[in-house]
């Protein structure tokens, strides 16, 4: 249901959450769309088991020259340093906020939609995330929910948003039913 669409997965140099790049990585293969590692810096980025070292992934772009335009959606995985990083580089929130601009769905899961307070599209929308964040989603104008998943097209994209690596399922079957549409 994917085929001929790419999707973007933007991630810090460091301390992505591993699983929540990996799994949503496969399913997007499995629908046979093609998945593409967005980073600030080329070469390799490091993923994390929570606060342990895990394995490197190449980089295919960085925000610089990646554009929005060039993919059918975009995921942001988790993992406490990951958003926390990219949410202080103005191209990566600029490069996430255009999708928002641009109508595209896009996935967030964990802490990952600290990156989406900084780009300012959680206003009006309704979001999981992992709980530590209810109160800065509440902040920045969202509704929060205690759910697996959560799909919101109440604004001007879809967005899936999920609470921890135990959505995992939930958010991947999620995702690419959004980057289907």
């Amino acid at each position: 249901m994917l085929n001929g669409k790419t999707i973007a997965f933007l991630v810090a140099p460091e301390g992505v959450e591993q699983v929540e790049l990996t799994e949503p990585w496969k399913a997007v293969k499995q629908a046979g769309g093609t998945p593409r590692l967005v980073s600030t810096d080329r070469g390799q980025i490091r993923a994390f088991h929570h606060l342990d070292k895990a394995d490197t992934f190449a980089v295919d772009d960085t925000v610089d020259s990646a554009e929005a335009t060039a993919f059918a959606g975009l995921v942001l995985p988790g993992g406490v340093a990951n958003p926390d990083y990219l949410r202080t580089v103005p191209q990566a929130v600029q490069f996430v906020r255009a999708f928002f601009d641009a109508g595209k769905p896009v996935a967030a899961i964990c802490h990952a939609p600290w990156t989406l307070i900084e780009a300012d599209v959680v206003r009006g929308r309704t979001l999981t995330s992992w709980p530590s964040l209810r109160t800065d989603l509440r902040n920045a104008g969202a509704t929060w929910e205690d759910q697996e998943v959560m799909v919101c097209t109440a604004g001007p994209n879809t967005l899936v948003t999920s609470r921890k690596p135990d959505d995992l399922k939930a958010f991947c079957q999620a995702a690419t039913d959004a980057f289907g549409e």
